[in-house]
Parts: C-alpha cells; sequence; structure tokens
C-alpha cells in the first residue's frame, strides 16, 4: 500500500532539515575553534590539522571505497550471461537477489557512504603518525640489531604499519564484498553432493584477491622482523635471543612461503581447479604453526630458560643502554657516600641549606592560605600550593610558596546566569611566603597578601596585574569588557565589606562577540540565548573560555604530554603560569615500555584527576617545550628547550613558527624555570632498577630500589613525592634542586639520595645519586617517622590537647656534613570556630642527623640541639609507659596550664566575631606552658634510647605509633 502523497514529502523534508541542523551544528564547532585559534595567534596550527585530517579523510576514504567498491562492480559486471539459474540455484539465494536488484544502486551508494565515513574518520585520527613521518628527523644514532636510524622505528615503522593494516582491511571487505555479489549473482553455489562450483570470472577474481592477501601477509611477516624491538618474549624489553635466533629468521621464511602462495593463487587465474590453492592455503596454515609458534617456544623452553642468563646477558645490556637513552638518565652521577657524619662535623660546617630549609609544606598550608588570604568565601587556592623562588629585600634567593587567588563562582544564593558569566568574572591576587620562615603564631610570614596586593615581594618583582582571568580554576567561559564607564565585573571587595571594587576587561584576551554573528555563534556553541537577548553584551564584550593553563596549551599543541603541576610566577610585572610540556613515544628500539600515570602516581599527584595525556604508555620522554600562559589575557608562548630532540624537531617542521626558540625567553622568566617535577618521577622510577648497568647484576635484581611510602601521610603504598628545596650536593654548590629517596626492594633503610638541579643554567639537568654503603644501616625516611614519633609523641600529644589534630608535613632528606638531616615541620590543625574551618599551624621542627634527634619550636633551635651543646634526653622506649620521676606534679600542673590556655583560645575564636586579642594571649600562654613543659621534661631521668635498626637489609622498623596523620591519644 502506497503512503499518501503529503506523508511521503513529509519523510525526505525531515530528513533535509535534521541534515541541515547537524551540519549548522558543526560549521559552528569549527568556526568557533577557528575563532579561539586566532584569538591567540596559533590559527596556522588549526589549518594545518583541519587541512591534515580532511587530507587524510578524503584519502583514506577514496582508496577504501575504489577497492571494495571497485571489486563489487568487478564481480557484478562478471556475473554469468545465463544468470543463477546455470547451476540449479537454489531459491534462497534468487530471492534475496531479486530484493535487492531493483535498488542496488541505492544500496551500493549507500554502503559505500558508510564505508567512506568510518574509513575516513578512523585514517583523519591517525594523522599524528602521518605527520611524524612526513617530517621526520634523524636521530644520529642507530638501533642495535639492524644498525637503522632510530628515526625508522619512531616515524616509518608506525606509518608503514598504519599502511599495511589499511590495507590487509580493503582486501578482507573486497573479499567479502566481492563473494557476497557472485553468491546472489550466480558466479557461485555450495550444492550438496558436489562442493562448490564456480565459473570462471568468479574463480580467477577471488584468486586474485586471495593471493593479494598473501602477498600482503608476506610484507607483514617482513615487517614483522623491525618489531621484534619491542618484543616482551624475554626477560626485558626488547629482541631476546628467542626472538634474534629463532623468531627473526622464522618471519624471514614464514615471508617467503607466503611469497610463494601468492604465486600459486596467482595461478589459479589461468589453471583451473581448486588443488593448488588448497595446497598453498595449508602449507600457510602448517608453516605458521610450526616455523611461526612452535620452533620459538622450543628454542625458548630448551635453549633459554636452562641457561638464561648466559643466553640473555647481551640482550639485557642492550635494553639497560638504550632504557638509559630513550628517558635521559643515561648521564646520571652515582656517588658513594658514606652518610656517618657526626653532629662536631655539622657544627663545623656553614652551610645555609639546613638553616633555610623550607618548613612550609605546599600540602598542608593550603587551608591555612585560604583561612588567613581567600578574603572572601568565592575565592579559594589551588591545593596543593606550588614551591618558586623569589629574591628578598636583601637580594638573597629564597624558596617561596606561591599560590594565586582564584574565583569559584557567586555565592549559591546569587548564582544566575548574569553573575556568574558577567560579575564574577577574575580572581585576584599573587599570594606568596617564604618557605623557611613563620610569624610568632606558627602561621606564614606573607610578604604577598591581601587585596589589593602588597608586600615586600609585590615592591620586588614590580607587580602591576594582579587579575587572574586565566587559572586552574577557569572551567567556565565568561563575558568581559562591556560598558568601560559603568563596569561590573567584580575586582575585590573594599575594606570593610561593605561594597566592591569592580573592573572593566581592557585585555585582548578571548574572541570578540561584539557582533550579532558571533553571539549568535557562541548562543548555539552553549546552548544559552542570554548571549543573544542580553544588554550588557556591547562591541567592547569578549568571551573567554578554555581557561586553564594546561587546557589552553594542550589545545594548541596536540602533540605534546603536560606536567601535571602548572604554577604561577611574576614576570616582569605580570602573574603568568608556567607549565613544562614533554614529547613521548612509545616505539624506542629496547627501551623499557612502562605507564606514564602509574609513574608519577603519587601522594601529591593522582593522574585520575588531571588531563588525560595523548598517550600514556612511553618508553621515551623529553622535556622539550617549556609554555606560558598570561594569566589577565590568555596569551600561550611555546619555547624550544630542548633543542636536540628529533621528535620536536620533526613536529617543528609540521608547525613551523610556533615554537619560539629558547633566546626570546626574558631573563626573568628563566629565574623562575625549574626541572619539572612529572619528568622527576619518570625517571627515579626508571633509574629503580636502571642504576645498575651491569647485565648480570640487572639480571639478578639484588640491588633493586623502591621509592618510599610516604611517612608523613600514614598511607600505604602511595609513594613519597619528590620535593623542591635549595639542597648542596658534595662538593656543589647550593642550587635549587628536586629530590626524592630510595630504600631496597626488601627493607627500609635508605639505599640512595637523588637530587637534580633545577635551576637553569650551569648544571641544569644533571642528576646526581648518592648511593648509601650496603654495609652499613642508615635510616630510611619511615623508619626516621617513626624515631620522631615514638621519641617526642609525649610533648606532641600535649599539643593536640582538646580537639587539635597533630599533622606531619613534608619529611625533608638533606646531605650535610657527610651525613644526611632529616627535617619534618609539625602542625596543630586547630578545632572548627565559629565562621572559619580548621586550618594548621606550625607548632614543632623535628630534626635528625644520625643518632641525634632534637624538637623545637623553630628550626634554629632543633638545629641548636642537634648540632650544640644542648644534650635531648632519650625518651622510654614506651612513651605511654607509667613514669615515676620526682617531677610528676610539676608535669601535671604544666599540662594543666596548657589545657587552660588552649580552652582560652578555642573560646576566643568561637566569639562571634572571634576575640584575636584575647586568642593571641592564649596562644603566648600556650607556648610558655609547652616550654615549661618541654624544660621539665628535660629534667627527667634518662632511660635507655630508642633501638636503632638492625644492619640486615630485612630489619623491622621500630614498633609503629597511630598513623601520623591522625590525632593523638587525648586530641
Amino acid at each position: 500500500m502506497r503512503l499518501p502523497r503529503r506523508p511521503r514529502l513529509l519523510i525526505p523534508v525531515t530528513i533535509a532539515l535534521a541534515a541541515i541542523v547537524v551540519l549548522l551544528l558543526i560549521f559552528d564547532g569549527i568556526y568557533t575553534d577557528f575563532l579561539w585559534f586566532d584569538s591567540v595567534n596559533f590559527s596556522s596550527v588549526f589549518s594545518t590539522m583541519l587541512l591534515t585530517q580532511i587530507l587524510l579523510f578524503v584519502v583514506g576514504a577514496v582508496l577504501m571505497v575504489g577497492i571494495v567498491g571497485g571489486n563489487m562492480v568487478v564481480a557484478h559486471r562478471t556475473r554469468p550471461m545465463f544468470g543463477p539459474g546455470m547451476f540449479g540455484t537454489p531459491q534462497g539465494a534468487d530471492r534475496y537477489r531479486m530484493a535487492l536488484d531493483p535498488h542496488r544502486r541505492l544500496v551500493f551508494a549507500v554502503g559505500m557512504g558508510v564505508l567512506a565515513l568510518f574509513t575516513g574518520s578512523s585514517i583523519a585520527g591517525q594523522w599524528k603518525t602521518w605527520m611524524l613521518f612526513a617530517n621526520s628527523s634523524s636521530f644520529g644514532q642507530k638501533d642495535p640489531q639492524f644498525h637503522l636510524d632510530v628515526s625508522f622505528f619512531m616515524f616509518t615503522f608506525p606509518f608503514l604499519r598504519m599502511v599495511l593494516n589499511f590495507l590487509f582491511t580493503a582486501i578482507v571487505l573486497s573479499i567479502v564484498a566481492a563473494a557476497i555479489v557472485h553468491y546472489l549473482y550466480g558466479g557461485f553455489r555450495i550444492q550438496s553432493p558436489g562442493g562448490v562450483r564456480a565459473t570462471r570470472a568468479a574463480r580467477s577474481h577471488l584468486s586474485v584477491l586471495l593471493g593479494v592477501f598473501l602477498l600482503l601477509k608476506a610484507a607483514a611477516y617482513w615487517l614483522d622482523r623491525y618489531q621484534l624491538v619491542f618484543s616482551d618474549r624475554g626477560f626485558v624489553y626488547g629482541a631476546s635471543y628467542t626472538d634474534v635466533n629463532a623468531v627473526l629468521p622464522a618471519k624471514g621464511i614464514l615471508a617467503g612461503i607466503a611469497l610463494i602462495c601468492a604465486l600459486i593463487f596467482f595461478l589459479g587465474v589461468i589453471r583451473p581447479g581448486g588443488m593448488w590453492p588448497g595446497v598453498a592455503f595449508g602449507l600457510m596454515v602448517l608453516s605458521a604453526i610450526l616455523i611461526g609458534t612452535v620452533y620459538p617456544a622450543l628454542v625458548e623452553q630448551f635453549q633459554v630458560k636452562p641457561n638464561q642468563q648466559g643466553k640473555e646477558e647481551p640482550y639485557i645490556k642492550r635494553n639497560i643502554d638504550e632504557t638509559r637513552k630513550a628517558y635521559g638518565v643515561d648521564d646520571a652521577k652515582i656517588v658513594p657516600y658514606q652518610a656517618q657524619g657526626s653532629p662536631q662535623q655539622g657544627q663545623a660546617a656553614t652551610d645555609d641549606t639546613v638553616s633555610g630549609v623550607r618548613l612550609l609544606d605546599p600540602a598542608l598550608v593550603a587551608k591555612t592560605f585560604q583561612q588567613k588570604q581567600r578574603i572572601r568565601g568565592f575565592y579559594d587556592f589551588a591545593d596543593p600550593l606550588d614551591v618558586d623562588r623569589y629574591k628578598d629585600a636583601d637580594g638573597n634567593v629564597r624558596d617561596h610558596v606561591v599560590a594565586v587567588r582564584e574565583l569559584t563562582g557567586p555565592p549559591p544564593e546569587q548564582d544566575n546566569w548574569i553573575n556568574r558569566h558577567l560579575v564574577y568574572t577574575h580572581g585576584y591576587g599573587f599570594v606568596a611566603a617564604p618557605g623557611n620562615e613563620v610569624d610568632s603564631e606558627g602561621l606564614p610570614a606573607f610578604d604577598s597578601k591581601d587585596m589589593p596586593v602588597d608586600g615586600s615581594l609585590v615592591t620586588q618583582t614590580g607587580l602591576k596585574e594582579p587579575r587572574i582571568y586565566f587559572g586552574e580554576g577557569g572551567s567556565d567561559y565568561v563575558i568581559v569588557g562591556g560598558s568601560a564607564s559603568n563596569p561590573q565585573e567584580l575586582d575585590y571587595p573594599t575594606s570593610g565589606g561593605t561594597g566592591q571594587t569592580n573592573n572593566a576587561y581592557t585585555g585582548t584576551g578571548g574572541v570578540p562577540v561584539g557582533s550579532f554573528f558571533n553571539r549568535l555563534l557562541y548562543a548555539v556553541k552553549y546552548g544559552e540565548k542570554n548571549l543573544l537577548l542580553s544588554g550588557d553584551i556591547n562591541s567592547r564584550s569578549r568571551i573567554l573560555y578554555d581557561r586553564d593553563p594546561a587546557q589552553r596549551v594542550a589545545k594548541v599543541a596536540p602533540f605534546l604530554n603536560l606536567d601535571s603541576d602548572p604554577y604561577p610566577a611574576v614576570v616582569d610585572g605580570r602573574v603568568v603560569w608556567i607549565i613544562d610540556a614533554y614529547t613521548t613515544a612509545n616505539e624506542f628500539p629496547y627501551s623499557e615500555s612502562k605507564s606514564y600515570s602509574a609513574m608519577v602516581r603519587d601522594t601529591a599527584t593522582d593522574p585520575r584527576a588531571i588531563a588525560p595525556q595523548p598517550r600514556d604508555q612511553i618508553n621515551y620522554i623529553r622535556n622539550s617545550v617549556k609554555a606560558t600562559v598570561d594569566a589577565y589575557d590568555g596569551t600561550v608562548k611555546l619555547y624550544e628547550w630542548d633543542s636536540q630532540d628529533p621528535v620536536l624537531k620533526s613536529w617543528e617542521k609540521a608547525f613551523p613558527g610556533i615554537i619560539q626558540p629558547q633566546s626570546a625567553m626574558s631573563p626573568e622568566l628563566k629565574e623562575h624555570l625549574r626541572y619539572p617535577e612529572d619528568l622527576f618521577k619518570v625517571q627515579r622510577d626508571v633509574l629503580s632498577r636502571y642504576h645498575i648497568t651491569d647485565a648480570r647484576s640487572f639480571y639478578s635484581g639484588q640491588d633493586f630500589w623502591n621509592v618510599p611510602d610516604d611517612p608523613s601521610s600514614g598511607e600505604k603504598n602511595i609513594k613519597q613525592p619528590p620535593y623542591y628545596l635549595s639542597v648542596k650536593m658534595p662538593g656543589s654548590q647550593s642550587s635549587f634542586s628536586l629530590t626524592t629517596t630510595f630504600v631496597p626492594r626488601q627493607g627500609p633503610n635508605l639505599a640512595a639520595f637523588m637530587a637534580v638541579n633545577a635551576t637553569p643554567g650551569g648544571g641544569y639537568g644533571q642528576l646526581e645519586i648518592l648511593r648509601m654503603p650496603a654495609s652499613t644501616t642508615i635510616a630510611g625516611p619511615g623508619q626516621v617517622q617513626n624515631t620522631f614519633t615514638n621519641r617526642f609523641s609525649g610533648e606532641l600529644n600535649v599539643l593536640g590537647l582538646g580537639k587539635a589534630q597533630i599533622l606531619y608535613g613534608n619529611l625533608l632528606t638533606l646531605p650535610f656534613a657527610g651525613g644526611l638531616v632529616y627535617v619534618e615541620p609539625v602542625y596543630v590543625q586547630t578545632a572548627a570556630g565559629a565562621g572559619q574551618e580548621p586550618y594548621p599551624i606550625l607548632r614543632r621542627v623535628l630534626v635528625m642527623f644520625g643518632d641525634k634527634v632534637g624538637s623545637a619550636d623553630t628550626l634554629k633551635d632543633a638545629l641548636a640541639q642537634v648540632f650544640g651543646d644542648q644534650e635531648v634526653p632519650a625518651a622510654p622506649a614506651n612513651p605511654s609507659a607509667p613514669q615515676t620521676p620526682a617531677n610528676v606534679p610539676q608535669l601535671a600542673g604544666l599540662i594543666d596550664q596548657a589545657q587552660k590556655a588552649y580552652d582560652d583560645a578555642q573560646a576566643a575564636l568561637s566569639a562571634n566575631p572571634p576575640d584575636w586579642a584575647a586568642y593571641g594571649k592564649a596562644q603566648d600562654q600556650l607556648k610558655q606552658a609547652l616550654n615549661a613543659l618541654n624544660e621539665a621534661q628535660t629534667k627527667q631521668p634518662s632511660a635507655p634510647a630508642t633501638p636503632q635498626p638492625s644492619a640486615s637489609p630485612s630489619a623491622t622498623p621500630p614498633a609503629a605509633t597511630p598513623s601520623p596523620s591522625a590525632s593523638p591519644p587525648g586530641g
């Protein structure tokens, strides 16, 4: 039954309208992307990517349709002239043919269209593989097996695999499609009895296609030979003994057999019969099983496994050498270090890196920054904070903990479209505090603070533009500019909290939305009619979006992996975000392939919470690019950092002019560059095994290391993060460095200390490992933490009176005077008061050097206890056991005084508004009580010292107290 005329017309009209809407949405997405790239002056990246993907889409689609569609046409044109019935066709095939034949052109067109769409999209998605192949640069070094330049494996080999996979797909689809057409139109029939009967044309056509398939198989076998440098069959990554001596010749033989079998199928065109193609097929399958699978398995089982160390030794050595090159650790210095310094040596040495060590823990004082510098609830700081260097008033460079005050959005009760997108548009201010200094209350001594920004650091740096329009909290779009005479963007609250200062954006960031056309585009993009209807948007208005610095860099340079920790810096009077970017690959021959996210994960970094990277499995990495994003106008700049990296050179050929030379950096920017944290984590993971360069020692694995668990977090199986701090390595000058420690695979003792010079200039990037002697037990971070908590649990418990919580900061390790100094700040997180959340306050500094331990309110006093003449008595082995010294009544009275002072402080905080004068007085009383308590404790008879761990590598640490991050007893 035919449909009425109107419903029949309605269907194509509906389809046409839907197609128009889809095309308009596609145009909207593409054109707004162009406007964004143009606004950051990277339109060449957009056009290059778009044209490349279009070209690959068209080429892939045309070739696939040409091959598959062409074979379908050949099959149709060579159908039997007497029709399907010549073989006594079953009625089923006739029914299919009769139903399909009237619509065959439409079915063919739709099928080819779908095939073109999927194929073109797949090929276009591999544009990076094509661009690296087309713009490849030489590495200047050859692989140890085939003696080909590494660029062949990095750039050429992936492209050849892509082409081969495409051709395999095309031929397989052609065989299937041609067989279906031949079957429908009578080219062959499956009969019983009698088997398959086919016309000469159908047999010849399918024989040629199968022959081409085998030719491709021969090419694949030959190419698979080079794939062996990525094999994981052996003891280590890369071609093993079995791969080189069994699989490699087997692949060559199989390639020859596949070529012979292809010729047999081609002969089927001129010699009828199915015997020879059947023989060829059987030979191919049998050869693949016996030569390709069984033979290598026999070699592995009977030659390699009984003598694995000897057989694999040269291949292990290849893996060691190539892995160290690929991860950039081949020039790491390993220095024997006895770590047996004495306090007397420390007292005689002069080293300001110890007395000036950073005490503020960026992971803990974020809450303190929030409480003291957030100003209003709609501002916030990143957690954790960042570490950088700035000069003080005397011109000395000091480690600083830094952050920018970012906007979280309007308060919930004022959350509407105007406030969210036109009023609450930007953060304000750069907040910083010296890392080695606190005020009398244990709070950061801010030298850049408040709104408007004030402080000595502001004067030093000449900060002129403190507004933060682009930051890590900028997830939503905002519209800025607007009326200059009546600005509505909230700049900062005025003093007294009775009003606000407004601002109108005057920067060049973002896309102009003054025209109706642009407003329409973005109204469609965000599905927001207010973008068209709002009278607050005028010719000066600009829309800012994709405001996260890492997101902006990833968009203009999609071929780079980004460090997980962008950090703000004041450069040339403006706040800029600095982001380290990496070129990575997983095609470096013989180099160990590892998960990037697993290597960088620790207590400070969870890869699941950061932006996805272009690739996770890697075996090559370079910090090739330093990127900056201006916090006010969003300007993105990419600077070449490793000019020798062949991967970067290839991308520079593909996108000429987008990466500026290193010489274009300003001197002030270079002062704030640092060695990237994620690269260091990757390298320390690699060096935990690949510090061993001898193949036999590597095979035994007795000297492999681990990165220790973070002792201050109390969590298990979460690595301790590396720490930025100024360090003086033996025989070197003090430098801003990134440091970490290693422990043996079995045991908690310290195995090594590693640092990298993080200051641009001489020595930048030099990895140096201080290796501890195997014959002497040196306490590791976990053991030091146990010593601290056991030794000082009594006085720390007093700090945690009431509802306060004891928090241990970053446990820092520094080489000093032939030994190692451990420094750990201890914070007290006060209970929540009226109108405020709890936040940490620095209350103690713990120091350990050798077997000497100190605890004081300041680092200076703690160092004096360890390196001076003052003796620190040993605590009882069990601090909670009852003790009966003569001054027990005095101690009890002092504890009562401390508890009363603490209660008074909490009462002052709970007042509305808080009574800060009373709070300060109570804090002074608490401090006096604690000092008196500490002095009284030192007069008690000394108990035996805490036992030291045994020299056995598997020795267990002293009995652990409750988790350091948990509240102490009575807390």
